[in-house]
């Protein structure tokens, strides 16, 4: 197996030195909320001569490069109105969440600081399950999911003789979030695999003939095994991101079928990656009082939203999924904002992934 790479926040780089690479999104000062009502300390740029962060190569040749980061200097006005302020903020946040939040929203912000179509850090790490034969963790903000992929042989289907099996799994278990419990796979999880096997039948990443390794006989059984680590909102887009890095990272070794025995022959030291089609990426939106629209909801928000709606997108621009369970109904202009905003994700997914692929030095 190549070794892992990362590509996100310097925290993560910390924590697998060498193989990092660093990626952040525009912070802002979080507004604070206090009897006068609210307020936002303005965001001050750096200066353009200073010079961007540039690529580096590191020992392991993983490139590290921060993209589009922007730091906000405090108001010095605003250190006077902090201590009262953030006890009233958090006050009137648990006794009233949704007017809470609908402050912000009046004012085009949110309480963690993220305009209404800004996207949490997000990071990649391929390969980090060696025992795996394609792997790959992904965070969004807090949300980590880790998505590990076994191949193995099984017998193809009847009906369908020339091809191989991709079975995908969620599981949200106790330790990510208090709002799972043990013991058999919640409500939200069995949604999350299905959604993830609509994907992946949908935007056809993989076709389930290139699995087949002789017609009738022998085919890989893909096993996509997700667990979510920490959960903080917006599962299905870390999903979907994790499965396709993971898949990127399978190497399958080489087999053949031994005409005299029958039986299937493994050559472990030639391997070949699969065969990615098309590069799905999700996007994901909160729809709050029926007309706002904000991406990448936390479980907060989640919570407090009256509907949420999933976009599924390739490279090609074509829409391969749209998920929406329940809430608030969309008009066509609504849609349309969510599908263009789409389009944009997926760029910016893409190259991510592609640096990080390009980053990692064959053994």
């Amino acid at each position: 197996m190549p070794g892992g790479a990362l590509w996100g926040s310097s925290t993560d780089a910390e924590a697998a030195p060498g193989r990092g690479a660093d990626s952040k999104l525009s912070r802002r000062e979080e507004p604070l909320l206090g009897a006068a009502g609210l307020h936002s300390a303005p965001c001050r740029p750096l200066p353009a001569s200073q010079p961007a962060s540039q690529p580096a190569e590191s020992p392991q040749g993983v490139a590290r490069e921060r993209l589009g980061e922007r730091k906000c200097a405090p108001d010095p006005g605003s250190r006077s109105r902090t201590g009262g302020s953030e006890t009233m903020a958090a006050g009137f946040k648990t006794v009233e969440p949704l007017e809470y939040y609908r402050r912000f929203l009046k004012e085009n912000c949110r309480p963690d600081g993220r305009e209404l179509g800004e996207f949490r850090t997000t990071t990649v790490n391929i390969g980090s399950i060696t025992t795996a034969d394609g792997s790959a963790l992904v965070k969004l903000g807090n949300t980590t999911v880790i998505c590990g992929i076994k191949a193995e042989f099984a017998e193809p289907p009847a009906q369908s003789t020339n091809k191989g099996y991709i079975v995908p799994n969620v599981d949200l278990p106790p330790l990510c979030s208090s709002r799972f419990r043990p013991g058999p796979p919640g409500e939200e999880a069995q949604a999350a695999s299905q959604f993830i096997a609509d994907v992946i039948e949908n935007s056809e990443i993989i076709m389930k003939e290139d699995l087949c390794i002789a017609n009738g006989k022998l085919a890989w059984v893909l096993y996509c095994d997700f667990i979510c680590l920490d959960y903080d909102g917006n599962i299905l887009d870390a999903c979907t991101f994790a499965l396709l890095a993971a898949l990127k990272n399978v190497q399958l070794p080489t087999v053949t079928i031994n005409e005299e025995t029958g039986l299937a022959e493994v050559d472990l030291k030639q391997t070949n990656p699969l065969n990615i089609r098309k590069h799905p990426v999700a996007t994901s939106f909160a729809v709050f009082d029926d007309t706002i629209l904000i991406v990448d909801p936390t479980a907060e928000e989640e919570d407090l939203a009256t509907g949420t709606v999933t976009i599924v997108m390739d490279e090609e621009g074509r829409l391969c999924s749209v998920h929406k369970p329940g809430g608030s109904g969309l008009t066509a202009a609504k849609l349309q904002d969510c599908i263009t905003r789409a389009v944009t994700r997926h760029k910016e997914v893409k190259k991510l992934i592609n640096k990080v692929i390009k980053s990692i030095k064959p053994k």
